[in-house]
């Protein structure tokens, strides 16, 4: 059996204000349960404003208010020693994060000062966590750049002054250069052109590979899933709706949400209509009863709009949570799959 590396259970995460004697809550994290393994390729998708960003802003122990835990654990297995980042103190948080627990944020831009050479912004990331002398530091950072594929003297540059490929490359040198055992990732290749997002997406992989470190990937390009992850989670208003093998929820998706989401690949020559989804997301402040994904499934029954439906097996490290997983069918044949997993 594979150890796992992270265990979630229950957990809820919450947007919680009040205004002028209002009290609002959002619930952008509701009830998720789930596991990440050593050495594993998470990935976890789902539409904007579908709670995945503010779910691994959980795991990454970054949450801020109005942001609060409300109910459940996040714990990781550590070399060091477990840690559970729900109830852990700052001074817990800050002995894992960088050397045990690393963060890809989304826009190279939101994570690099840009009145900040690169090389100070190295030194504010890696150098207390790895705890190496001057000269021992300094060659750790230059085998790490020369691993990315970046010259030295970009520790000399400005934000500014890089490609948007080479700033992307820094911040995953930023996040890696302390030989993580778990790192997320939030939509890394954001903004990228297909070109420079393939070398991204393989150089995470070949680092991940090197460090046997675990990932979470974090994008709603389904394209990009199919060819990273080794497992995937779908995450729907905040619930997490489906999870399994890569291969198995493309080929078999047993949620309509995620039919839906496999659907909508595009296929080079292909110029059929794609299947559209009608409606929107919910509000997660006022989220609908059962299922929440039932205002939008074309399967819906009435038991749907009154009881949530469990996180069920179906297969072999495979779960839903859909009343009618037994009448999901694939939208799109094999061959539209197999495209997007070439």
């Amino acid at each position: 059996m594979t150890q796992d590396i992270l265990t979630v259970e229950g957990l809820k995460a919450y947007y919680q204000m009040s205004y002028f004697g209002i009290e609002r809550e959002v619930r952008a994290v509701d009830d998720i349960t789930m596991t990440v393994r050593k050495n594993e390729i998470y990935g976890i998708a789902g539409e904007s404003s579908s709670g995945k960003t503010s779910f691994i802003k959980v795991l990454a122990a970054a949450i801020r208010p109005p942001m609060r835990i409300v109910a459940g654990s996040v714990k990781y297995d550590f070399k060091s020693g477990p840690i559970d980042v729900a109830t852990a103190t700052p001074a817990e948080i800050e002995a894992v994060r960088w050397r045990r627990l690393s963060y890809i944020m989304q826009g190279s831009m939101s994570v690099l000062n840009p009145v900040r050479r690169i090389g100070k912004t190295f030194e504010d990331f890696a150098k207390r966590p790895l705890g190496l002398s001057s000269e021992a530091y300094r060659e750790r950072v230059l085998n790490h750049l020369e691993r990315l594929k970046l010259p030295a003297d970009v520790l000399r540059a400005y934000p500014h002054e890089l490609s948007g490929g080479m700033r992307q490359r820094v911040t995953i040198g930023l996040a890696t250069v302390c030989h993580p055992e778990f790192v997320i990732a939030d939509e890394p290749t954001t903004a990228l052109d297909v070109v420079v997002q393939k070398e991204v997406l393989g150089l995470i992989r070949e680092i991940q590979q090197e460090m046997g470190s675990s990932v979470v990937f974090v994008t709603h390009d389904m394209s990009v899933h199919a060819n990273m992850a080794d497992r995937v989670g779908i995450i729907y208003a905040g619930r997490l709706v489906e999870e399994g093998p890569t291969r198995q929820m493309f080929f078999q998706p047993r949620h309509p949400y995620t039919a839906h989401l496999v659907a909508s690949l595009p296929r080079i020559g292909d110029r059929t209509q794609r299947p559209a989804l009608e409606g929107r997301p919910p509000s997660l402040g006022n989220p609908p009863a059962g299922c929440r994904f039932h205002p939008r499934c074309p399967l819906a029954i009435d038991k749907c709009k009154i009881e949530v439906p469990p996180l069920e097996t179906v297969a072999n490290d495979h779960r839903t949570a859909c009343w009618r997983w037994k009448d999901v069918e694939p939208l799109v044949g094999p061959q539209a799959v197999l495209g997007a997993m070439a």
